[in-house]
């Protein structure tokens, strides 16, 4: 099986040659475009997930030999998470070279963050698969690149480190809501308010709801702290 040209230039901007090119070809393969005769990534996902997390665990406690582990797990989480793996695919075009079916292509499935991190971690499994765990740790590494140098101390995601502050304030967990939607069914906008019990609040705007929800929590949390 041989690559397009779309695809060659991927292999080219990610840095890796497939000796078995189908894995590439399925590794971008949506379920959305999967047939009897077309496998589809989502085998290749749970894989890949599990080589990312692997490689990750390695890199920081290789980075840091004093650090513990309850400074370790939220980096790592910060690395791993869908968020990471969809930047670092939108970073390398990845979006460009997917096989999406049509409901997929008009609903915007390019852009998608969850789908673009899913195929992502497909991707590293194909690597994985083909070359071995050495190529697959090469190619994390250099995709990742400063994300893992510069990850915070403190790399709690904002709707953990929100709720953790509501949890030592005997506060039930923050409410996400959904308090605006603008831009066509391909690409829409959410706005998302983040509440506490107490009344606080603060709306964020995004391109997913998941975005929204993360970036109300940080803005609040930055507020309640720098009022305290």
């Amino acid at each position: 099986m041989k690559l397009s040209s779309e695809l060659k230039a991927f292999t080219g901007r990610i840095g890796y040659d497939f000796t078995r090119p189908e894995l590439l070809h399925r590794a971008v393969t949506h379920s959305s475009m999967s047939s009897p005769t077309r496998d589809d990534n989502q085998r290749l996902e749970f894989l890949g997930d599990r080589v990312l997390g692997l490689v990750m665990a390695e890199a920081l406690f290789v980075a840091d030999g004093a650090a513990t582990e309850g400074q370790m797990a939220p980096q790592f989480n910060a690395l791993v998470r869908k968020e990471a793996c969809a930047d670092v695919a939108r970073e390398f075009d990845l979006g460009a070279v997917l096989k999406l079916g049509r409901s997929e292509m008009l609903s915007g499935g390019r852009r998608k963050e969850a789908l673009l991190g899913d195929a992502m971690e497909a991707v590293i499994s194909a690597v994985y698969l083909d070359g071995g765990f050495d190529a697959a740790r090469e190619l994390v590494l250099r995709l990742w690149g400063e994300r893992i140098s510069q990850v915070d101390a403190d790399a709690r995601d904002a709707k953990t480190a929100l709720q953790e502050w509501a949890q030592a304030r005997k506060f039930a967990p923050p409410a996400y809501i959904e308090v605006g939607r603008t831009g066509p069914d391909h690409a829409p906008v959410f706005t998302i308010e983040a509440r506490l019990e107490n009344g606080a609040n603060e709306a964020a705007t995004a391109n997913s709801k998941r975005q929204a929800e993360q970036a109300a929590a940080k803005v609040l949390l930055a507020r309640l702290e720098s009022e305290e």
